[in-house]
């Protein structure tokens, strides 16, 4: 079957399976297969597949049509303009955390020491050391799986950091001009309520943020005064009806300059604050 037929009926088995992005998934997964690019369907499209090359597509096809993620197939998610790995063991980054790393880009020099608390993949991290000059960089995460994860991502960019096991600052040393971190945030009773590519497949460890949903935001904020410099950035990403809650945790812990910011639909997606300079 020819690249254009082939792509066709990827299209419609995924429609049938009530794949919200049917279309696209299904010229990626072929893309991914024959390794071409989004111009192979204009500029080749009666390019006959090999069998080989079919019969991986049909596999990878039934395997999006049980909703398990396009990334979790391909290996690969776009974030900040970098491929990271990604697989069972770690969030998908979306898009949504881009807006947490664009608004710390805005508070960086060179130079600086950065805390990824609950680093997952390293894309936030990794991220804000590729788009910086000189920067020191830790990411912390309780999960030994994610920080492989992450580890194999920083050496695919060649970016240095230092990743750490830690169950929050456990076992974090030192003090950092930013703390940065998309901690679990989704209500444990929530959680079902998600898309299956989500519930089914992201790690559960990262998704929980206990009974209220804030439970990370009220450890992180109490400890991370210990360790930041004075003047520090502390800042979260968020989910959409978490802003007053988060934003008024760390007034009360005597953070200044707080607010709250919207991602590029609109909805609240960052908290960040700086710790009180002593006079």
């Amino acid at each position: 079957m020819n690249y254009l037929k082939t792509l066709n009926r990827g299209r419609l088995i995924l429609k049938a399976a009530e794949i919200e992005e049917c279309d696209l998934d299904a010229r990626l997964l072929l893309e991914y297969v024959c390794k071409t690019d989004r111009s192979a369907v204009i500029l080749d499209p009666h390019r006959e597949l090999t069998e080989s090359e079919e019969s991986e597509y049909e596999e990878l096809l039934k395997k999006r049509a049980s909703h398990i993620p396009l990334q979790h197939l391909t290996g690969i998610q776009g974030f900040m303009g970098l491929d990271f790995c990604v697989n069972k063991d770690v969030l998908i980054p979306r898009q949504d955390t881009e807006s947490l790393v664009e608004e710390v880009m805005k508070e960086m020099h060179d130079g600086m020491r950065i805390l990824d608390m609950c680093t997952g993949s390293g894309c936030i991290l990794l991220s804000l050391l590729h788009y910086s000059n000189d920067c020191i960089g830790v990411g912390a995460d309780i999960s030994p799986a994610a920080l492989s994860v992450a580890k194999k991502n920083a050496d695919r960019l060649g970016i240095e950091a230092e990743f750490v096991e830690s169950d929050l600052f456990e076992n974090v040393d030192g003090v950092f001009d930013i703390i940065v971190s998309n901690p679990p945030y989704i209500r444990t009773c929530e959680i079902e309520e998600l898309m299956p590519e989500v519930k089914d497949h992201d790690p559960f460890i990262a998704l929980n943020g206990k009974e209220d949903g804030v439970t990370f935001y009220r450890r992180i904020i109490k400890d991370a005064p210990d360790h930041l410099v004075m003047g520090g950035l502390l800042a979260f990403e968020i989910g959409n009806d978490q802003g007053k809650a988060v934003s008024d945790m760390m007034n009360d812990a005597g953070f200044t300059g707080v607010c709250v910011l919207k991602d590029l639909c609109g909805n609240d997606r960052v908290v960040l604050g700086r710790k009180k300079i002593d006079v």
